[in-house]
């Protein structure tokens, strides 16, 4: 009996085993194919971060090597420029950095591609390029030149010694600091050079770029918790502060704010609430509360939108753009002054479409950009503006706004909303000059 069992057994075992080898062999082999791939594209992208680096170098000679008064040649290779340090920006993503400090370089890179992107979109024959424009540039050239000349000896040492970028990752990963890794030395090395490169002065459109909204930018005292509970109070209009909680965030630091926890019973349904220290300014408001059948239309919402942010405060608002999602309508809305919408003070709210109250509101943009501006008379008259739209435009209103241009600098510019393309856009035409400042599509 054993003997007849075993007779079946054995060859069904075999062909399991052979089978569980098979297995085995496909998985290690799709597994090294994975790594294969992996490993080609880390490749690739250092060797084209290599590249794109070094004829970086080259285009910024070259813009800085013709005449100054070269407005056409200086466009182009500051468009050069920006597409370079894009594609290097790019290359660098793809590469497996994200644990290793490499952020000064990311960071100096991205600048590069504003300034050089700011600067060719202006109009040169009437802004050329300024002396100190000219000495950054010269600054650049030399800085690039040690970057690129530092990742060109990383790819020598690469190539030569077969490094792989898996061990790169590997070694990242587990943290294996210790491990003498050429790559990550070679890396290490260029970020600490860029590090100690001198202040660059960047020029106001690109420094506004990465300033950081702080506090002290913000008007007004200090505040403490007890002020924030009668703050919050006072905008839900609640009877009293009982239920309120405040904590502090970033307590002692320039980002410093509160928020404000409103307890309905349950933790989810929990109203929240942040202000700003400085001035007790609300920067958010969430009310999470479920929303029943829509009984009112977005017109209404809109109206009640509007109606809310006068009542706290928020004067002269107008709706420029809105949403639906979940029976709640979004409505995004800007500030007026004489008359024209100004789009940098622009903040979010939400009303439930069951019976219009407001259930959320955004306003950071708003508090950090809301003062009374000297606005100036335009230059151009509507029908000048008109001309400068495509024949085939289909203008439906027309108003005045203020934008920030490409450059991060305040301009008063005709909107004009219509049809083309078989869709809804908003066009801005520059009050002074007649040319487009914006374009954007709207939603229907």
């Amino acid at each position: 009996m054993y003997r007849r069992l075993s007779a079946v057994l054995f060859p069904v075992m075999t062909l399991f085993f052979i089978g569980s080898i098979y297995w085995g062999y496909q998985e290690h082999q799709e597994k090294n194919s994975i790594l294969i791939k992996a490993e080609n594209q880390y490749q690739r992208a250092f060797h084209d971060l290599s590249y794109h680096v070094e004829q970086l170098h080259r285009e910024l000679g070259n813009t800085l090597a013709v005449n100054s008064t070269s407005q056409g040649y200086h466009r182009k290779g500051l468009v050069n420029v920006w597409r370079l340090t894009s594609e290097a920006q790019n290359e660098i993503n793809q590469l497996p950095l994200t644990l290793l400090p490499f952020n000064r370089t990311e960071d100096f890179l991205s600048r590069i591609a504003n300034f050089s992107y700011k600067t060719s979109v202006r109009d040169l024959s009437k802004h050329p390029l300024s002396k100190d424009e000219y000495k950054m540039l010269k600054t650049l050239y030399g800085n690039s030149e040690d970057i690129s000349n530092d990742l060109l000896k990383v790819q020598d040492k690469v190539i030569s010694k077969n490094l792989r970028w898996m061990d790169v990752e590997t070694a990242l990963a587990t943290e294996k600091s210790s491990l003498d890794n050429t790559i990550i030395d070679g890396f290490k090395t260029v970020d600490k050079k860029v590090s100690e490169y001198p202040e660059i002065n960047w020029g106001p459109s690109v420094s506004s770029m990465y300033q950081k909204r702080t506090i002290q930018m913000l008007s007004g005292e200090k505040k403490s918790p007890e002020d924030i509970k009668k703050l919050a109070a006072d905008f839900l209009k609640l009877p009293d502060t009982s239920g309120i909680k405040v904590i502090e965030n970033g307590k002692g630091t320039e980002f410093a704010s509160y928020s404000a926890t409103v307890s309905k019973g349950k933790s989810d349904d929990a109203i929240h609430l942040d202000f700003t220290q400085k001035g007790g300014k609300l920067i958010w408001f969430m009310n999470p509360r479920k929303i029943g059948k829509e009984t009112i239309t977005m017109k209404d919402a809109e109206r009640k939108g509007i109606d809310f942010l006068a009542r706290h405060g928020y004067q002269g608002m107008k709706s420029i753009n809105y949403d639906q999602y979940d029976s709640v309508g979004v409505f995004t809305c800007v500030g007026t002054q004489n008359g024209v919408l100004i789009f940098p003070e622009k903040l979010t709210v939400k009303i439930a479409l069951d019976n219009g109250e407001a259930v959320g509101m955004q306003a950071n943009d708003y508090i950090y950009e809301h003062h009374k501006r000297n606005i100036p008379k335009p230059k151009i008259m509507s029908a000048e503006a008109r001309a400068a739209l495509n024949p085939d435009f289909k203008t439906k209103s027309e108003r005045m706004a203020l934008i920030k241009n490409d450059e991060g600098s305040e301009v008063l510019c005709y909107e004009f909303v219509g049809r083309i393309n078989g869709g809804m856009y908003r066009i801005y035409i520059n009050a002074d000059t007649g040319t487009e400042e914006s374009i954007e599509q709207m939603p229907e």
